[in-house]
């Protein structure tokens, strides 16, 4: 039978109270507390720990995740203050991103249905944002979305869908409003 970890992972529901799964959290849970009492010194060794490699990421703190280890950060990447990343799934973001203040991107999801929900079951489903990209602050991207190279996601938008590379989309939900040439 596989386990909860080895569920979340394949994108099966799974029960996030499993204790592998917890003791992950609060191993990231740790890091992350260490490296957002340094915000000064910019902590790359803790990242390293957190993430499993070396990074030239540039993260003002505080930053929050679940896992860590499901988080691939492309070069040139910097994220403003408040950065959460909910990494049940892997998140995969590309080369010079920028993500403005309070972003958070969520891999987790739980079943509408109430009886599986309370009994603590979730699933997670990957995020992938492509190169060259721009979240302004207070974006929401969900779970299983894709966004396109070149792409401008505007301030306080919720991402429910995948947006095509060289967009601009906003809104709740997000939609594209336009196209932008890709330079």
């Amino acid at each position: 039978m596989p386990t909860a970890l080895e569920q979340m992972l394949a994108g099966e529901l799974y029960l996030a109270n499993d204790p592998e799964l917890v003791a992950a959290r609060q191993r990231a849970k740790a890091l992350c507390h260490r490296y957002n009492q340094q915000p000064l010194e910019l902590d790359r060794a803790v990242l390293a720990q957190l993430f499993g490699y070396e990074t030239d990421a540039y993260i003002e703190a505080p930053l929050r995740c679940d896992y860590g280890f499901n988080i691939q950060l492309g070069r040139n990447f910097y994220a403003n203050y408040n950065l959460t990343i909910l990494d049940c799934a892997p998140v995969r973001i590309g080369d010079n991103v920028f993500v403005a203040p309070n972003v958070v991107l969520s891999t987790a999801g739980h079943p509408v249905e109430a009886g599986p929900r309370v009994a603590g079951w979730e699933f997670a489903r990957p995020i992938t944002i492509g190169d060259n990209v721009w979240l302004g602050a207070g974006v929401i991207v969900l779970p299983g979305v894709t966004i396109g190279d070149g792409t401008t996601i505007g301030a306080g938008s919720v991402v429910t869908r995948d947006i095509p590379a060289n967009s601009v989309a906003v809104g709740n939900p997000c939609r594209v409003i336009r196209s932008v040439v890709s330079s």
